[in-house]
């Protein structure tokens, strides 16, 4: 296995200079290639302020953010904007698919920022599209789906850059039972197929029950870090 994410000492402060906020304090988190991860804990306990750090969409107020070797703290705006293009997926609670771009286009769109030529955008559409069961959405708008479909056609759109992992936000947190199981399937066959490494914020208990690994948060620090040992039959055992 080769390591994919790297913090170290990394911290998230608000009102600094009155009555300092710790969002993430002091965390330090290593995430090796293929791992299915959960990010649990209350409501406001730094879940999705950590996430966005190592995705890059937010800076931290100390430490450093090694993605596969490269400390992404160091990295000016717009080079975090490639970076992110092109190491990075995004799954979110919301969705955020384009409304006037077709379930295709939306998921085209990130492959044309990467300035791929048309043919292999085409044979990775078809194939996102297969993996996903929405071969005969292509061509619906947003709005003629239902969010389940939506949220499928959002995990493409992460697909759709070949990133080394895949970040999600919430992402069953909208959809029904048998919506969020099958995009639980969708993600954990290619977890297992590709190696794609997920690291979920969550606090849903069916992407719980799915994790092979589960990190809780408690007001921004890691209380427990727990592997599952079997899936099958759920147990668990504290690793640190």
């Amino acid at each position: 296995m080769n390591t994919v994410i790297d913090a170290h000492n990394i911290s998230k402060v608000y009102n600094p200079e009155t009555i300092p906020v710790y969002a993430v304090n002091n965390v330090h988190l290593h995430l090796e290639r293929g791992e299915f991860t959960a990010l649990v804990g209350p409501s406001g306990s730094g879940k999705t302020t950590l996430l966005n750090m190592i995705g890059g969409l937010d800076k931290p107020d100390g430490g450093n953010i090694f993605i596969n070797g490269n400390d992404i703290t160091k990295l000016s705006a717009n080079e975090l904007i490639d970076f992110r293009l092109k190491n990075i997926g995004f799954v979110f609670q919301s969705f955020n698919l384009i409304p006037v771009l077709t379930a295709k286009e939306n998921v085209e769109f990130i492959m044309q920022l990467q300035k791929i030529k048309q043919s292999e955008r085409d044979e990775r559409i078809k194939q996102l599209f297969q993996q996903i069961g929405l071969e005969d959405k292509l061509n619906e708008r947003p709005s003629k789906l239902s969010g389940g479909q939506q949220q499928r056609v959002a995990v493409a759109r992460a697909l759709a850059s070949k990133p080394q992992f895949v970040l999600a936000d919430e992402p069953t947190a909208n959809l029904d039972t048998k919506s969020a199981s099958n995009l639980l399937d969708i993600m954990a066959k290619l977890n297992k197929e590709e190696n794609i490494t997920f690291l979920f914020s969550t606090h849903d208990q069916r992407v719980i029950d799915r994790a092979r690994r589960v990190i809780t948060l408690v007001d921004g620090r890691i209380v427990k870090d727990t592997a599952v040992v079997s899936t099958e039959h759920k147990e668990a055992a504290t690793i640190r």
